[in-house]
């Protein structure tokens, strides 16, 4: 037999089994299109019976499994986190003797501004001021001396 002859004999088998299976097809379609408007509604159903169980399910994982998860993370990035540098101990010495310095010097400058007034102007107020000492360091006596009465 020749490939033409063969191929030829293919289509015509196949044409007589189409021709067989058209009224089966035709009975078929209204069944077909129920049977997919059938699916189409138990697929809604199905999912509206599962949407409350995921959303439970992921409440749960969310509150139980989720921070177990987050702990171990935790745990492992502290593990992978390279040591911190040690911190240079020099400089807290370095700004205590600073500070110190400093106020030690503001301390001699104060002092010095009292003992040794920096304007005569100032010398002059101050001495008005004060009352009159003696060498000995007493007051001096007023020369008016308190009147009292007599009761007789």
């Amino acid at each position: 037999m020749s490939p033409k002859k063969r191929t030829d004999a293919v289509r015509d088998t196949a044409r007589q089994a189409a021709a067989q299976l058209k009224p089966a097809a035709e009975r078929a379609k209204p069944v077909a299109k129920s049977m997919r408007a059938a699916a189409r509604r138990q697929l809604l159903r199905t999912r509206a019976w599962a949407a409350p169980r995921v959303e439970r399910s992921s409440r749960v994982v969310q509150d139980t499994v989720a921070p177990k998860v987050s702990a171990t993370m935790s745990a492992a990035a502290k593990r992978l986190d390279p040591a911190q540098p040690r911190q240079r101990r020099w400089r807290k010495p370095v700004g205590v003797a600073t500070v110190t310095a400093a106020g030690s010097a503001v301390a001699a400058f104060i002092r010095n501004r009292v003992k040794n007034p920096a304007s005569p102007d100032s010398q002059s107020q101050a001495a008005d001021t004060t009352p009159e000492a003696q060498p000995n360091g007493q007051q001096k006596s007023s020369t008016q001396a308190p009147t009292q009465k007599n009761p007789a």
